[in-house]
């Protein structure tokens, strides 16, 4: 009977140096991979605004800075400059105590806007003018972004099933450098959505292939361990995000500073071994004894490795040879009714979760609140939803678990409606329970998507998983079944 291969990684010292040091050095590239997920919360930040006067009135605006700005710009019903009007002509009258100006002319900010740059000395939207009639082109970068990580899912998805794991994950490290770099350096905002949905795509193709490799190499026992890793390396990068973002506040600054350390991460992956049962899979089994070898001598286990041929391995890799079909295409997630439902419940429960999440995540300014506090409270209380999330998939079972999860999270997201504007803090803490509860479904839903699957059509699961083009995790395996990632295609 022919050996899974997982065994022939007990047999090599199972969950050893190796493993834990292999994972860790694949998993913190993915921690800082959420500093660009959610990097447009500062990058991109809204500061207050108004608009700025006639210039040929320059010299008594800067005389009288506070008067003029109450004599040309009209106040909103909080009070506050309107950010994008102004009057045609200065309300001089305006400067009297308790006089008011009714049906006054008003016009579009011509001569452009002053913005408060005590928060954010610079962002996106100061540089280009993202505000008022420009404002959904801020919105429109994200998007774009997020676009880029749907066509990278396609893209190193097929890379890796033909190249491998390590060559795609390599140039996806060497892609986000460069390309997060070039987007700090370039002055059109043209470049900058061109290099985002650059840096988008390189998202997919480090976790797909990250989470391929260390599941390739890690046996059955330790899988399930490293993908709530995973979970935790996200939440760690929304942490360091916030810091970093306090500490460099210029955007041109922070992208480079969250970019440039991708440079490190492709120089040592040049070192990090080739998934053995890829080679294997592709005929290469001279070198997958190769790197067998290494890993039994890395976890003590250096005469179990000697005794390796290519005869030996490939016999642990016959069973899932013969598994592997001819021919497979997208149609074979909706091919017989029991899975065509599961496709369709699982489409619906990704694209649901993620766009939740997203919403929440991505503009933290709503909020009202320091966007530098909002986001590490945002990070914390991922952690003990997550720890609680993880008890009850092993102790109550996956269902119960995203299910529970999800209608906690839809609850917090329909009360948090009905909180009036003024309670910032409420509405704030809320929402953080809402984003915990939907990263805690996240954490099962990958593992229940892999469970829910035969093993000859995992590799379809890219479909249910890249729905709602919004960036979410991805898991390649099943914990239940012991088998090793499958490939990926769209």
């Amino acid at each position: 009977m022919a050996m899974a291969f997982a065994e022939l990684l007990d047999t090599l010292g199972g969950v050893g140096r190796f493993q834990l040091v292999y994972t860790a050095l694949l998993l913190l590239p993915c921690s800082l991979l959420a500093c660009h997920n959610f990097l447009q919360n500062f990058t991109a930040a809204v500061p207050g605004h108004h608009c700025r006067g006639p210039a040929n009135h320059t010299a008594a605006a800067a005389n009288h800075s506070g008067a003029w700005l109450r004599a040309t710009v009209p106040l909103d019903r909080l009070g506050t400059p309107e950010p994008c009007q102004r009057f045609t002509e200065p309300q001089w009258a305006l400067l009297s105590p308790n006089t008011s100006v009714h049906g006054a002319a008003t016009e579009g900010c011509k001569d452009g806007w002053v913005y408060d740059r005590s928060i954010f000395p610079s962002t996106i939207v100061t540089e280009w003018d993202l505000v008022c009639e420009a404002r959904p082109l801020r919105d429109l970068a994200q998007s774009i972004y997020m676009a880029g990580v749907l066509v990278g899912a396609a893209v190193f998805g097929g890379l890796a099933d033909r190249l491998g794991r390590k060559g795609p994950l390599v140039w996806s490290y060497l892609q986000l450098a460069v390309s997060g770099a070039a987007t700090a350096y370039f002055g059109s905002f043209g470049a900058y959505c061109v290099f985002r949905f650059l840096m988008g795509m390189t998202f997919s193709g480090i976790i797909l292939n990250s989470l391929s490799l260390v599941v390739e190499w890690m046996p059955t026992r330790g899988r399930t361990v490293a993908g709530v890793l995973l979970g935790y390396s996200f939440t760690l990068g929304q942490l360091i995000l916030a810091g970093v973002a306090y500490l460099i506040r210029p955007w041109r600054w922070l992208q480079f500073a969250v970019s440039v350390p991708f440079l490190i991460f492709f120089l040592y992956s040049w070192w990090l071994p080739e998934s053995s049962r890829w080679l294997l899979l592709h005929g290469r089994s001279q070198l997958a004894v190769q790197n067998l070898r290494k890993v039994a001598v890395m976890n003590g286990r250096a005469e179990e490795g000697e005794r390796l041929t290519k005869e030996v391995v490939s016999s642990y890799i016959q069973s899932e040879i013969a598994n592997v079909r001819t021919s497979n295409s997208v149609l074979d997630l909706f091919r017989t009714p029991a899975i065509r439902k599961v496709t369709c419940c699982l489409m619906v429960v990704w694209f649901s979760n993620s766009m939740a999440y997203y919403g929440l995540a991505m503009d933290l300014q709503k909020f009202g609140l320091n966007v530098y506090l909002v986001q590490v409270l945002f990070g914390v209380i991922d952690i003990p939803a997550m720890l609680v999330a993880t008890t009850t998939m092993i102790y109550v079972g996956r269902r119960a678990t995203v299910a529970s999860f999800l209608i906690l999270a839809g609850l917090m997201v329909i009360v948090n409606m009905f909180v009036p504007e003024d309670m910032q803090t409420l509405r704030t803490a809320q929402a953080a329970l809402g984003k915990g509860c939907l990263a805690s479904s996240f954490i099962c839903v990958y593992l229940f998507t892999g469970e829910l699957y035969p093993t000859e059509i995992r590799w379809g699961w890219a479909l249910p998983r890249s729905m709602p083009a919004l960036g979410v995790w991805w898991h390649p395996w099943s914990p239940r079944s012991g088998s090793s990632a499958p490939s990926y295609r769209l």
